[in-house]
């Protein structure tokens, strides 16, 4: 089966590597060609538009920026539903709310294209061996034709239901890891501040219930001021801004979201934005510097 991704970036590289180290044929599209080339030397293929990687597949993964690019790559003027081949099915890994997953959702079906939601959980270093958590959402005969793919790109694979409940997921499982990188540079932070080796408090952290995957690694690395990025600081502000926009529409308060937001928004303007999201941290630090 031959498999096209659009979007290679650090995640879409990642993913089309694995795929092509497991054999498959992989055709690439990304809008700055320089960042196919090594996916292209691994044996990747590399199209001019969506409509061509659309001629020639059978499934698309999409792993765009935000709802404005999964529009322009699926109904722009060389978008992927100007292609006349009706065997494809469109798996949407971006993060982008509910209500404009089931929009486009619809909008392919009226163009006779599948589409299913698959956002994840994991950055390029567990992408890159198959080893990221998906939710999917969206057709099940369609889903279990592929599952079998999508079992090959993540070890653990939810079938969630109909569309926009993955997307929903996602947003939820993104605020978490918000919530996370600023509780703990607030923590280390704090202790450093009273004079005492944040590595103490981590170690007794990571001894109790409340310990997760980013105190047991990611942590120290904050400590450290190593932010070397799997998942940019200004990739989690468009996620936390999308996530923000998902509770207006459905009218509920999220307040401390929104005030993760304007924290994320103001460590971008100093500059963070490159940084891994834990590089949260280094904000946390400059205003306390001030004091």
């Amino acid at each position: 089966m031959k498999i096209g991704i659009i979007g290679i970036g650090m995640l879409g590289e990642a993913v089309a590597l694995n795929l092509l180290n497991l054999g498959y044929d992989v055709v690439v599209y990304n809008r700055t060609k320089e960042k196919t080339i090594r996916v292209k030397e691994k044996g990747a293929k590399v199209a001019d538009s969506p409509k061509m990687i659309a001629d020639n597949t059978e499934l698309i993964i999409t792993i765009v920026k935000d709802a404005i690019a999964v529009r322009e790559i699926s109904f722009g003027e060389e978008g992927i539903i100007k292609s006349k081949n009706k065997e494809l099915v469109v798996a949407d890994m971006s993060t982008i709310d509910s209500i404009e997953a089931k929009k486009i959702a619809e909008e392919f079906q009226r163009n006779n294209i599948e589409k299913l939601e698959i956002p994840v959980m994991g950055g390029p270093n567990v992408a890159i061996i198959g080893k990221l958590v998906m939710m999917a959402s969206g057709s099940k005969t369609i889903f279990d034709k592929h599952k079998t793919i999508f079992e090959k790109i993540a070890n653990k694979v939810f079938f969630l239901g109909e569309q926009g409940v993955a997307n929903s997921i996602k947003l939820a499982m993104n605020l978490q890891i918000t919530m996370l990188a600023l509780s703990l540079s607030e923590g280390i932070t704090l202790v450093k501040k009273l004079n005492v080796n944040p590595k103490i408090f981590l170690e007794v952290l990571n001894s109790t219930y409340f310990k997760t995957g980013m105190s047991e690694n990611k942590a120290f690395k904050m400590i450290e001021g190593n932010y070397d990025a799997t998942f940019t600081l200004s990739n989690l502000k468009k996620d936390i801004t999308t996530m923000t926009n998902a509770a207006k529409d459905a009218k509920i308060e999220l307040p401390m979201i929104s005030k993760a937001e304007e924290i994320y928004k103001n460590a971008i303007s100093e500059g963070l934005g490159d940084l891994d999201y834990t590089g949260i941290i280094e904000y946390i630090k400059k205003i306390n510097s001030q004091n």
